[in-house]
């Protein structure tokens, strides 16, 4: 793991610790118990040998189940939930925000609109069985993004913690795009969040505002991620 808590599992560009951030009461979280990262379907043997060896032992894809497409065996003692985001959004979801997709300006919307989505996730992490658990999508930015950002405001994250800690996907995805043969998709979030007159940072620290647990998600989850995710 290198200091900014990035974690090298073969095979992966964007995965790292939700461990080690600073909490609004002076704590930190513990590290070992969540993970964020991208597409798991590309680990080699040796990604999966570094995520086992890490006390990783539930994995939460956040992918609709066509995506998972697997390029070696998930191995024995290594749970799967699924909790397929974009599917539980629903089209009427889709028709209103679609356009903001791939941007944080979505997040806010989702928290609102699909809030037994976001109940989940949050359950899958609280409920998960003793063990590191890893949370991740395509590339480990969007969905994987608001799923941390989720977590990491129940356990009483600094907000801008939460930010920089989005923003490092960022950096982190410039080789997928060159990969896929796509262009860079910054360029174009830039662009949405321009028309909106906002910036990803603003974006994030509104939503992270206005966002209360107690309201959203049942108190008994809420405090079974806190103490998974507190020292």
């Amino acid at each position: 793991m290198t200091d900014d808590r990035r974690l090298v599992w073969d095979g992966c560009l964007n995965v790292r610790e939700l461990g080690g951030l600073p909490t609004r009461d002076g704590r930190r979280t513990r590290r070992g118990a969540v993970v964020r990262a991208d597409n798991l379907d590309r680990l080699t043997a040796e990604g999966w040998a570094a995520l086992q060896a890490y006390g990783i032992r539930t994995v939460i894809d956040l992918r609709n189940e066509e995506e998972y497409r697997p390029l070696l065996q998930r191995p024995d003692g290594i749970e799967l939930v699924r909790v397929p985001l974009d599917e539980l959004a629903g089209p009427e979801w889709w028709a209103r925000f679609g356009g903001l997709d791939g941007t944080p300006l979505a997040f806010r919307p989702y928290l609102d609109h699909c809030p037994r989505a976001v109940a989940e996730v949050v359950a899958a992490v609280g409920r998960a069985a003793p063990g590191g658990v890893v949370v991740h999508c395509g590339a480990g930015r969007d969905r994987t993004g608001l799923a941390a950002l989720v977590l990491l405001a129940v356990a009483g994250v600094a907000a801008d913690a939460i930010v920089d800690d989005y923003l490092l996907s960022a950096g982190n995805l410039r080789p997928l795009w060159a990969m896929l043969g796509r262009p860079d998709e910054t360029a174009e979030i830039e662009a949405v969040l321009d028309r909106a007159g906002t910036t990803a940072e603003a974006a994030l620290l509104e939503t992270i505002a206005e966002f209360e647990p107690g309201v959203f998600l049942p108190a008994a989850d809420t405090a079974a991620v806190r103490a998974r995710l507190l020292a």
